[in-house]
């Protein structure tokens, strides 16, 4: 099983451990597409126990520090450098640790959780054994390590098989594929301990009013026009924009002490979501730094965190148009959008405030290689 990791998370530097080799016999891994990110899929038994070694050998095999990460299975961006350590648990279900190797330094963190890497662990967990597989549709109950959050996957299993093939599709991603179901369970509050860690809904934060959100993820939401853009922009003019980057960083460093996080200079969490009215006929539409790159798309917890600022009062996007009463939202971002399904009783919570009751996605994933990769 793999080793709980502390809420808050590690950040691991890839200094081999003295002594620490990688196996001549090569790790046995899958390549797979989840949602809209890409990574391998392994299981804990076949890593070093320490995670250290355990890290350094991820960097190898993924290629990095390299922008190109022309010498490894990394491609080359955040979205497509990822990492799913899956193991059983006695109660039936999985254990999944989610890491994110860093593309162009030597870090592998396990402080954020991932929700389009999500999409492949069912799948994956079938394909290995861990979980028999049904007639139909298979149920894989998922622990994620990071968070200390569950989530239940629906997987489409005709003849006892995984199939991947089917007509679901999920913007940002060519073609169709089976759908993944997954209803999220305990999201809220999952990395910092409160929906809204700071106690406030609304926060100034390096000059700029901001709501500090954790539905799954920590996210800052921030209206775009409070940073001068209309949230319409190309991800790579975001990423240009200097006084905008620089902008965002400050506001992202003060919330990661505001959210209970502390110095997150070196952390992936948490992110910042510019958020402006949709566009396409959506509900909101999003531009998610992740957090100095800008998502092509946006991940499935940083939308369900950004959903709830939407539907709860008084966050600093309440007063923007649209629907903030509906359950079916339709998030906007640079390829298209994602659709989830988010419930929140405005006064449900024991102390009267807000209590997430739903948060449901719908994804794909693709096998795309098994086999045994070398360090």
């Amino acid at each position: 099983m793999a080793p709980e990791s502390p809420r808050a998370g590690t950040d691991h530097a890839g200094t081999t451990p003295p002594g620490a080799t990688a196996p001549e016999s090569g790790i046995r891994c899958m390549l797979m597409r989840g949602g809209t990110s890409k990574g391998l899929y392994v299981l804990a038994e076949d890593l070093p126990a320490d995670p250290r070694e355990r890290d350094a050998l991820l960097l190898r095999l993924m290629g990095s520090p390299d922008p190109r990460q022309v010498d490894g299975l990394g491609g080359a961006h955040p979205l497509t450098s990822k990492v799913a350590v899956v193991s059983a648990r006695p109660d039936g279900g999985v254990d999944y640790l989610f890491l994110q190797v860093a593309v162009d330094e030597a870090l592998v963190t396990d402080r954020q959780n991932c929700g389009n890497i999500l999409a492949g662990v069912g799948p994956f967990a079938i394909e290995r054994g861990l979980v028999p597989a049904a007639e139909g549709t298979t149920t894989v109950r998922i622990h994620m390590v990071n968070t200390g959050s569950e989530a239940i996957a629906t997987v489409s299993t005709p003849g006892g098989r995984v199939t991947y093939a089917g007509e679901a599709e999920i913007a940002g991603v060519p073609g169709t594929a089976a759908p993944v179901v997954l209803d999220h369970r305990d999201t809220a509050g999952s990395s910092c301990g409160a929906l809204f860690p700071t106690g406030h809904r609304v926060d100034t934060l390096a000059g700029v009013e901001v709501t500090c959100v954790d539905n799954g993820m920590p996210v800052v939401v921030v209206e775009a026009a409070a940073l001068g853009v209309d949230g319409t922009e190309d991800p790579a003019a975001l990423e240009a924009d200097a006084q905008l980057c620089a902008a965002v960083e400050a506001v992202r460093l003060e919330a990661g002490r505001a959210m209970g996080l502390g110095d997150v200079a070196d952390a992936t969490v948490p992110k910042v979501c510019l958020v402006s009215p949709a566009r396409h006929g959506g509900t909101f539409g999003t531009r998610c730094f992740i957090p100095r790159r800008v998502h092509e798309a946006i991940g499935v917890f940083a939308a369900a965190s950004a959903a709830v600022a939407w539907a709860v009062p008084g966050t600093v996007v309440a007063g923007m148009p649209g629907d903030h009463g509906t359950e079916q939202l339709r998030v906007e971002h640079p390829t298209g959008h994602t659709d989830l399904v988010v419930s929140v009783d405005p006064a449900g919570a024991p102390d009267g405030g807000p209590q997430v009751l739903v948060t449901g996605t719908v994804r794909t994933a693709r096998k795309l290689m098994d086999g045994v990769a070398f360090a």
